[in-house]
């Protein structure tokens, strides 16, 4: 079998765990400003797939594609500390306020610089939940797709074979190379930082993190260049980018702080679970 290669596609997005009044701008985008900043945690799953299969496919290489400002580099350099080969920014202030579609669209033009065998990405990102992004790129390449994928099973004979986990069950089912896949939250969780990897990429940069800074260490070890692309390096239709390739709008947005309260006796009969579920819905804890 031909040398693999991976596509990881990851975001760094804010850490929802920490959303407060600041969160989203007048204009219905997040703040990211506002909120710490981490690796969407299904897109680690994802990692940890392209890792394996790199272990298990002599030549394997696995490189991480994301798109945000100089600062989303960071999580390129998290994926090298787990065993990742490098990976591709794109970077520029017409991408800003993106939806799903302005992101696949970008991303798809993207992944027509690079050569790949599987692109994996998370299921969905934590800051929008839609699980739109990996399809609508597969779409986009016309690619055949894999969605909810929990483990890859193998690889032979140019096709690929996915246990996936869905609602009420699991599968698996066998897919043609090169292919899209988007993986589960129930996959293995991803694999820790290695202390060596650290050591050896923590310097890594993109040219908008201050490379000149460090421009001669990136001369004697070009491995710590990071590959930083704007529009013009995609090959794209600006009217497609950004605010004005997104139909999707955020109008308003509600806060919900729930606050601990006194505790309430139910009894145990159908009228007092159905006065519960009244006082839920019409505090809007549910439904």
């Amino acid at each position: 079998m031909k040398e693999l290669k991976i596509v990881v596609l990851a975001k760094q997005v804010p850490d929802t765990r920490n959303v407060g009044k600041d969160a989203m701008k007048a204009d219905g985008t997040v703040n990211r400003a506002a909120l710490p900043a981490i690796f969407n945690p299904e897109d680690l799953n994802a990692l940890e797939q392209a890792l394996r299969l790199k272990e298990t496919f002599k030549g394997a290489t696995v490189h991480i594609l994301t798109m945000g400002p100089g600062r989303a580099a960071e999580i390129i350099r998290e994926a090298m500390y787990r065993g990742a080969d490098g990976g591709y920014l794109l970077s520029d202030r017409a991408f800003a306020g993106s939806d799903t579609l302005a992101t696949s669209y970008a991303i798809s033009r993207a992944l027509g610089n690079l050569e790949y065998d599987i692109i994996l990405c998370g299921r969905q990102a934590i800051d929008g939940d839609t699980a739109q992004v990996g399809p609508q790129v597969a779409e986009k390449l016309g690619l055949p797709q894999v969605t909810y994928a929990e483990e890859i099973r193998g690889i032979e004979n140019g096709k690929i074979t996915v246990k996936r986990r869905l609602e009420r069950g699991v599968e698996v089912v066998e897919c043609p190379l090169p292919t899209v896949v988007t993986v589960n939250g129930s996959a293995p969780a991803c694999r820790p930082r290695n202390a060596r990897l650290v050591m050896k990429y923590k310097y890594a940069r993109a040219s908008q993190e201050g490379a000149g800074e460090r421009a001669e260490l990136l001369d004697q070890h070009p491995y710590l260049r990071l590959t930083e692309w704007n529009v013009n390096d995609i090959r794209c239709e600006a009217t497609e980018l950004g605010l004005n390739g997104s139909p999707t709008k955020v109008k308003t947005i509600e806060n919900v702080v729930f606050q601990a309260k006194e505790s309430k006796a139910l009894t145990a009969d159908d009228a007092g679970i159905d006065e519960l579920m009244k006082e839920l819905i019409a505090n809007h804890t549910i439904g």
